[in-house]
């Protein structure tokens, strides 16, 4: 069983929410909602709120037990960008570029479903 949730829209630079992905990826839902409340970073809050959505979403739609869902996947996308321009000097304008991302979370019943990596191979030399 596998169940999502999307924030769109969300005024933050993808970086920095990507560098808060990392993480809760492939953890237990409570570590994870323990590991963002206590986290300083800007990114936290609305991982945060797309992680309690994905947890109610589980828990409602396909009857879940909470205690035994873990974050499958979570992937920031780049939104639209605001672009503003600020005054300078001589009558120039700088552009600045106000970024956005999107926020897309997967819980998953299973342990490590989210992980398909294929393994390393090792250089004989």
């Amino acid at each position: 069983m596998r169940v999502r949730s999307v924030a769109k829209y969300i005024r933050l630079s993808p970086q920095k929410c990507r560098l808060v992905a990392a993480q809760i990826r492939a953890k237990p839902v409570g570590k994870a909602l323990e590991i963002l409340e206590f986290s300083a970073q800007k990114g936290a809050k609305p991982m945060k709120k797309a992680l309690d959505s994905a947890i109610a979403n589980a828990e409602h739609n396909e009857g879940a037990d909470i205690d035994q869902l873990w974050v499958e996947q979570a992937m920031v996308d780049e939104a639209p960008m605001l672009k503003r321009f600020q005054p300078r000097a001589k009558g120039r304008g700088v552009r600045i570029l106000k970024r956005s991302c999107h926020i897309t979370l997967s819980v998953s019943d299973e342990p490590r479903a989210g992980k398909q990596r294929g393994k390393k191979l090792a250089v004989k030399g």
